[in-house]
């Protein structure tokens, strides 16, 4: 099975792989182009990318042979998921293991702008020596307003109390408070209460400029904001408006509705040049640390289902935990959640008198997979019969 890995993705990923017996594996260090991929995907087996590289309805009708594909990182918004699902590969993603990187940068970005270090450092490297305490603070005593208690949230709940922050979150969902942490009713009253506020929010129809003119002006004046969440949960021009008439003190963002695709293209933004605003580069679980845990957790999910068809994480094809095969042979079958379906497999097994040992089955709204463990040797006809049951996917035997 051919293995490609796309944008860098960490040496212990590919280490795992080698590991775990795959030997056909081509690592290409930058992201590329739908056309690129098209020309390489159609004997690939296992797919790594990241952000960049774009995982397509026209790129995945060419990837026949692909079962699964892995994002070493926290969003899959790069990928056409509902293609996916349709063709049958199961995708996973690593929505956790970069949680602690973009936790700790939100306690940096509130020191800093509380701070108001970028000024600060802007004109030390002018010559300029702004050795003053104006509108400096401590972050003890104040109140961080979190939108959003999930587990990049609940984290940053946790360092900021260490820190002496009295800690207020907002969250659609119902959850349990971490320490001393008080839920707020509404956003309206975390709005009100907060003096700095950190976005911790998915990106959907429901967050798209959660924060606009009308929610600004219900925020204390010289509040603090920071978003490492997506970049299009901020009205852009109603943040520069309120940065520049002060009632915002001090903006950090790392994320933005359009970003460059590599490094060497050029960045714009309308928050470029605004005093105390820090932009960076989409950087928040950007740590050595994080990516290694990234790739080995996604490597690992990857390198399992191809082994075992255990599919726990898959954002696609239904989550089956299964054992490690012991003395059996394992089809995995992918097909239309639809009646008679599992009926008509069994069908085909008993017609050509194999033996079942396991049977295990999960399924979604519109997917089925179901694992068979079975007694005897898997035949090509065997295989062939499988792959003529209506309304199959895709099929395949360990």
């Amino acid at each position: 099975m051919k293995v490609l890995l796309l944008e860098n993705v960490h040496p212990a990923a590919i280490e795992l792989f080698k590991k775990n017996g795959f030997k056909n594996i081509e690592v290409i260090k930058g992201a590329i182009s739908e056309k690129e991929l098209i020309n390489k995907i159609s004997d690939v087996g296992i797919l790594g990318l990241r952000s960049k590289t774009q995982l397509t309805k026209k790129v995945l009708s060419h990837a026949d042979n692909l079962i699964a594909a892995g994002a070493f990182c926290i969003g899959t918004n790069q990928i056409d998921m509902i293609e996916a699902a349709d063709k049958g590969i199961a995708i996973f993603n690593s929505p956790f293991s970069n949680t602690r990187s973009v936790a700790e940068l939100v306690i940096g970005l509130c020191i800093s702008l509380l701070r108001r270090i970028p000024e600060k450092n802007n004109a030390a490297h002018k010559g300029q020596w702004l050795k003053e305490s104006d509108g400096c603070y401590e972050l003890r005593g104040k109140t961080l307003g979190i939108i959003g208690y999930g587990h990049i949230g609940s984290q940053v709940s946790v360092l900021a109390e260490a820190m002496g922050m009295k800690v207020i979150f907002y969250d659609v969902m119902n959850k349990l408070a971490l320490g001393n942490a008080e839920s707020c009713k509404s956003l309206d009253d975390l709005l009100k209460k907060s003096d700095v506020i950190t976005l911790h929010v998915p990106g959907n129809y429901e967050t798209k400029n959660l924060i606009g003119a009308s929610r600004i002006k219900k925020m204390k004046k010289g509040v603090h904001l920071i978003n490492l969440s997506r970049g299009d949960v901020l009205d852009m021009t109603a943040i520069k408006q309120a940065i520049i008439e002060n009632h915002i003190a001090g903006l950090a963002v790392d994320v933005f509705p359009e970003e460059p695709k590599t490094n060497k293209d050029k960045f714009i933004s309308p928050l470029q040049h605004l005093p105390n605003t820090i932009l960076t580069p989409h950087i928040g679980g950007s740590t050595i640390e994080a990516q290694e845990a990234i790739g080995i957790d996604v490597a690992e999910k990857l390198i399992t289902y191809a082994k075992t068809g255990s599919s726990l994480g898959s954002l696609t094809v239904p989550e089956i935990n299964l054992p490690l095969i012991k003395n059996t042979h394992r089809i995995l079958h992918i097909h239309r959640n639809v009646p008679g379906v599992l009926s008509e497999i069994n069908g085909v097994l008993s017609k050509m008198k194999v033996n079942i040992l396991g049977q295990y089955l999960q399924t979604n709204n519109n997917i089925g997979y179901v694992a068979l463990d079975i007694d005897k040797k898997v035949s090509q006809n065997l295989m062939q019969e499988l792959d003529r049951v209506k309304n199959t996917i895709k099929s395949r035997n360990l």
